[in-house]
């Protein structure tokens, strides 16, 4: 057993690293700008599309914090036209309209030279100050508008790839220039973007483009992802992260704060609510489930049957707000708390543990009801269905001739080989208690992963979901390994070492 459990940890590995894997291209193909979104929410959702200096300054630190300043992955397989430090180029929309640029026209030198002349003729422009008499002449609104046009255009130009788009720019540009003397400063810089514009088009070699080039790179935001900014096996010296590994799943976008706290602060309640809830669920179903097999077509059976199709039927959320119309209702029955785990001022100061289980209970008992009938009824016709296939072996057969007890036969020789589906069931709790129950806990107002999940799509945060994904992943190798352990515990003849 205990070599098949450390080879069963080995096989973890690569399938941990695939989901790890499989977590990042998400991230990296998530819509929007990370450092867009952590920017809005510093300013109170109004960061604009302002490009200040300060503003790119704050990016630009934020974006060095994130990792986002280094190569994607280990190996980048790219045409010979792409260059291996492209990278480097931070916003994203002009990162895709260099690469639409490397896919038209593949000389990277001449390329390079167009971006470099289109960013200074951009931070001219943003830099540029209007003399007095233009402002007098035109006066100050005029004025503003007309350089407003003209660094709007100067960054559209930056984020352009399109041929025809390119050259309308210009000549608005040099029509501008040249009707407005006060932006004649601005010409040369203009002349020479158009410059290096026509020399990328005369000089053009997109045949690079077929030609197959690899990369290395050893230091990567996979890697940081992984193991941290510090050493990769210790995690020491790490600034910014310690990496998943390590449990540190970065910022949230919507919080900045670390995803890590906002799962430590929430996933308890839903662990909690999840095993106790399963707790409840078997101890109620396996024996209904056993007594209605063992009495099968009788009127135990008929109407347990009857009463477990009509709970499995209903849907939680309408069980929900019934309990609470109900019983947490004052001109019903106001019995229970209807929202929350605890009350509204939180738990006294010097509270012990029971007496925080003491006043947690009545705020439990709602939710429990509604998180256990579902899975009771369905764990209860699992069970009446296995145990209906034991009672029939022959094995059975020969402990009632034997004289036995009804109560030997079925709980001691039928029920541990009548047990295999339901621990089958029980290796998927491991995933949902990390997953939580969305409906449920907004409804009763439980701080559990539900709400966060929800809070976390609606607000697209994706650090959150991401997190989620993995820990769900690990949990659910975690299920498989305890159901096959617990397989060999309660049946004898699953074993899974090997016999030579």
């Amino acid at each position: 057993m205990l070599k098949y459990i450390f080879r069963r940890i080995l096989i973890f590995i690569p399938t941990l690293f695939m989901i790890s894997l499989i977590a990042f291209v998400i991230s990296l193909n998530a819509p929007g700008d990370p450092v867009d979104h952590l920017v809005t929410v510093a300013q109170g959702g109004e960061a604009g599309g302002a490009l200040n200096e300060t503003l790119i300054e704050a990016k630009d630190s934020l974006r060095h914090q994130l990792g986002l300043d280094l190569p994607v992955f280990y190996l980048t397989l790219t045409s010979a036209a792409t260059p291996d430090t492209l990278y480097k180029v931070h916003d994203r929309n002009q990162r895709e309209s260099l690469e639409r640029l490397i896919d038209d026209y593949g000389n990277w030198e001449q390329i390079s030279a167009y971006f470099t002349a289109l960013k200074a003729f951009n931070a001219a422009a943003r830099k540029f100050v209007p003399d007095s008499s233009a402002i007098k002449e035109l006066g100050a609104e005029n004025v503003q508008n007309l350089l407003n046009v003209t660094r709007e255009e100067s960054f559209a130009l930056i984020v352009s790839h399109d041929e025809i788009v390119i050259s309308s720019k210009l000549n608005t540009l040099d029509k501008l220039i040249a009707t407005n003397n006060f932006l004649k400063p601005l010409a040369a810089p203009l002349a020479a973007s158009r410059k290096t514009f026509e020399a990328m088009k005369a000089e053009a070699t997109p045949w690079k483009n077929w030609l197959p080039s690899i990369h290395y790179y050893g230091y990567n935001q996979y890697h940081r992802w992984m193991f941290g900014d510090g050493h990769w096996l210790t995690g020491k010296d790490a600034q910014f992260t310690k990496g998943v590994i390590r449990g540190d799943f970065g910022l949230s976008y919507s919080s900045r704060q670390a995803v890590t706290k906002t799962i430590a602060r929430a996933v308890p309640w839903s662990i909690l609510m999840t095993l106790l809830s399963v707790f409840l669920a078997y101890l109620v179903s396996i024996p209904i489930g056993v007594h209605a097999a063992a009495n099968r077509g009788k009127l135990f059976d008929r109407t347990s049957s009857v009463i477990l199709f009509m709970l499995y039927s209903l849907p939680t959320f309408f069980m929900g707000t019934l309990l609470l119309m109900t019983f947490a209702n004052p001109d019903v029955f106001d019995i229970f708390p209807a929202n929350g785990v605890k009350p509204a001022t939180g738990y006294p100061e010097d509270a012990s543990l029971w007496d925080k289980i003491r006043i947690s209970a009545p705020y439990l008992v709602l939710p429990l009801v509604c998180y256990t009938y579902s899975s009771l009824a369905f764990l209860s016709r699992t069970m009446r269905v296995a145990m209906l296939e034991v009672v029939n072996q022959d094995y059975i057969r020969t402990a009632r001739a034997k004289g036995l007890s009804s109560f030997l036969v079925i709980y001691k020789h039928g029920l541990r080989n009548a047990l295999l589906p339901i621990i089958t069931v029980f290796s998927n709790i491991f995933p949902h208690a990390i997953g939580g129950s969305v409906i449920l806990e907004f409804i009763f107002g439980i701080p559990g992963m539900g709400q966060e999940i929800l809070s976390a799509i609606l607000s697209k945060d994706y650090p959150m979901i991401i997190a989620v994904f993995t820990f769900s992943g690990f949990l659910t190798l975690v299920g498989y390994l305890v159901a096959d352990i617990l397989y060999a515990m309660v049946d004898p003849r699953i074993s899974y070492s090997s016999n030579k």
